[in-house]
């Protein structure tokens, strides 16, 4: 008759393994040898759980029992989850939604097959740095610091790949504190008239500035620009759109918190930010569009009492001359669509020097009457208005007033809604009437304007001393300048013209008879993320997951919920002796293990596993060996003792199973399975479980967090 593997009295909690072949080769081994194998053997990793599977680490089995699916579903984990969307929603995917609504495409009407030039302006940047929060203490400062350039990047990143502008103008106001940085050579210091005005939060800085921050500092700020905006330029790629002839950024521009504002700028200041950026007043053709860019922080300094000459000279040359200047740029540009660019040629000859007629000499200006292109003005301070000159429904700060009944018309003047008419010290929040007119007559055909300055949009069409030109001044694209949805404009640009320059876009009339001019521009305002609203969505997060937290470990010994804290149990069963009663009994047991090994091959009860025990059996403080007649070295557990929890103990009490002492034998001081319960108040329960589950939740959350902030 077949021997038996299974107990008839338990064949639900026990399971016998017949002889394995490490027992029949033991049996032929000498006794001491086999017991010293055997010992070895009981104590290593191994455990089998059936007797059709092989035998597999315990370290393995231990591990992928602990991170078994059962185990990781649970609340602290659910809240990692959230967390990692969350984050990952906050860090990156709200730049690409939010810049994703802008596509060209969206908001364009040009003609099917229109290849307009795509262009951007970017204003008001503004790198935090020591002038911007003289008071904030450390870590908070470079906190803010990190996620403005943060946000800045991320929102330029976005803005490459999804809309991929063929030329982006910055609109000054580069730096936040460039004006106040030393430079290596001219003096720097504030003129004797200049004394007191300076407001009396930053007075108290402006030793310490000079003094740790000079030119070294302003050069790495420079660096700090371009990781952000030059680095990432064409990360998208460098080609242009369909018909353009390459891609520009022109950052040179400046503002008044790169140079100052009017009599306050240092020369020596200006000089170092042209040489880096470039001439603050230049003129260029892009997209058959003749850009003007001037330097208004340095032309305000004319209607100073102070002696300014130094200061205005070089934009009272400019517009001396702009009209050639954009002659020039014309005429170049009609060149190079034909196919032949034009440069200055002189014939070679040798001439007397007294001789030499210099009145007129050859040059590249094609002379008055030629083709002009739409001019468009670019001016980091906004033209000159009257007082409460409303701004449109889409500035952030105050919405425009709410008109009379049966009024059409916006509410004139509305102050809240308009840019104030304003200044002081280093800046002005309009340029002077004079300085305005002036411009705007001097360039000529200035159709649109754009500035920076204000941080916020302001829309309006001036009066016609300013040839009814229409400004729009774009907002500054940094959350830490006062606007809680930062933002950029986005122009696009088409008019086709002929050889002579003359536009080739037009549209009927109301009538039908006479054509006119349409309009070869179209913008549109692109918001960007809250940044503020996005740090209340993790505080309101954290709350939550705090709240959430704490429920549960409160409700875990009251409703004897399964612990999150304890790690999953496994009996050891070789653990070592701590008395000599213990020494003594482990040796007896560990020489019954060896003889019973040696004749585990004739012996029909012998066994090497047993299956999952029930609840009852867990509970039992002997040894499953004794109970059923077999030797302790041929039962094997095929899963770990598990802990039992709430009424498993019998008087309802709370336990926690230390793997070392379960089913300890009280009778004589040895645990055959080495594992006891301990029994713990419900506020130590209830501490073991919020403590490690906030652990847990906090260090994933935490080091995703910093992955993210520190990879821009």
């Amino acid at each position: 008759m077949a021997p038996s593997y299974y107990n008839t009295r338990s064949t639900r909690d026990h399971f016998v393994e017949p002889p394995s072949l490490l027992s029949r080769v033991l049996a032929g081994l000498p006794s001491g040898l086999s017991a010293q194998i055997q010992q070895l053997w009981d104590g290593n990793s191994y455990t089998a759980t059936s007797t059709s599977s092989p035998r597999i680490p315990r370290g393995l089995r231990h591990w992928s029992e602990r991170w078994h699916l059962k185990r990781l579903l649970n609340l602290p984990h659910l809240l990692v989850l959230v967390w990692l969307v969350v984050l990952l929603w906050g860090e990156r995917w709200v730049f690409q939604s939010a810049i994703k609504t802008c596509e060209w495409g969206r908001w364009e009407r040009w003609p099917k097959d229109a290849t307009p030039h795509h262009l951007v302006f970017l204003a008001d940047p503004q790198l935090i740095d020591p002038h911007t929060y003289p008071g904030r203490p450390w870590p908070l400062d470079k906190f803010t610091m990190l996620h403005t350039d943060n946000y800045l990047k991320r929102s330029y990143i976005s803005l490459q790949k999804k809309l991929h502008p063929d030329t982006i103008f910055f609109l000054g106001d580069l730096f936040d504190g460039g004006r106040e940085w030393k430079t290596a050579h001219g003096n720097t210091d504030e003129p004797q008239w200049a004394n007191g005005l300076r407001p009396a939060g930053e007075q108290a800085y402006v030793k310490s500035w000079n003094r740790k921050y000079g030119d070294d500092f302003w050069l790495g700020e420079y660096d700090r620009f371009g990781s952000i905006f030059d680095k990432l330029w064409n990360i998208a790629g460098p080609n242009a759109g369909p018909w353009q002839r390459g891609r520009k950024l022109i950052s040179s521009l400046p503002g008044n918190h790169d140079l100052g504002f009017g009599a306050n700028i240092q020369v020596p200041i200006r000089n170092r930010f042209e040489t880096y950026f470039g001439e603050g007043n230049r003129v260029d053709v892009i997209g058959n569009h003749t850009f003007v860019s001037v330097d208004s922080v340095s032309l305000s300094a004319g209607s100073s009492p102070h002696s300014t000459k130094e200061i205005t000279e070089p934009v009272e040359q400019f517009l001396s001359k702009v009209q050639v200047l954009k002659r020039k740029a014309v005429a170049h540009e009609l060149s190079l669509q034909a196919g032949e660019e034009r440069v200055l040629r002189l014939p070679h000859k040798v001439e007397e020097l007294d001789r030499v007629n210099f009145t007129n000499l050859p040059n590249l200006d094609p002379g008055e009457g030629t083709a002009d292109l739409p001019t468009v003005l670019l001016t980091h301070v906004p033209l000159y208005r009257e007082k409460g000159t409303p701004c449109g429904p889409k500035r952030e700060h105050w919405p425009p007033a709410k008109p009379p009944k049966g009024q059409n018309t916006p509410v004139f003047p509305d102050e809240r809604n308009a840019i104030s008419i304003s200044g002081g010290y280093q800046y002005q929040n309009v340029l002077s009437e004079e300085d305005s007119v002036r411009l705007v007559s001097t360039i000529g055909n200035v159709q649109r304007v754009f500035s920076g300055d204000d941080h916020d949009y302001c829309e309006i069409v001036h009066a016609e001393n300013k040839n009814t030109a229409r400004e729009i001044t774009v907002k500054s694209m940094s959350w830490a300048m006062g606007v809680r949805k930062p933002g950029f404009l986005m122009l696009s640009m088409w008019n086709p013209i002929d050889a002579s320059g003359q536009s080739l876009h037009s549209s009927p009339s109301g009538h039908g008879a006479v054509s006119q001019a349409s309009p070869t521009t179209e913008s549109h305002l692109c918001l960007l993320p809250d940044q503020l609203s996005i740090f209340i969505r993790y505080l309101t997060l954290l709350i939550l997951t705090l709240l959430a937290l704490t429920i549960r470990a409160i409700l875990t010994p009251i409703l004897h919920l399964s612990h999150f804290a304890d790690p999953l149990m496994e009996t050891d069963f070789s653990l070592l002796p701590t008395t000599k009663q213990d020494t003594r009994r482990r040796e007896e047991d560990d020489g019954n293990r060896s003889s019973n090994s040696s004749t585990s091959s004739t012996s029909s009860n012998n066994a090497q596993n047993l299956a999952p025990r029930s609840s009852a059996a867990r509970t039992r403080s002997v040894s499953p060996a004794k109970g059923y007649g077999l030797p302790s070295s041929q039962v094997r557990f095929a899963t770990p003792p598990l802990p039992s929890y709430g009424n498993g103990n019998g008087n309802g009490s709370w336990a926690i199973i230390d793997a070392d002492d379960y089913y300890k034998d009280k009778s004589n001081g040895y645990a055959s399975a080495n594992t006891r319960a301990k029994k713990l108040p419900p506020l130590t329960v209830i501490w073991r479980e919020f403590s490690r589950s906030i652990w847990r939740v906090a260090w994933v959350t935490v080091l995703v967090y910093l992955y993210l902030v520190y990879y821009g």
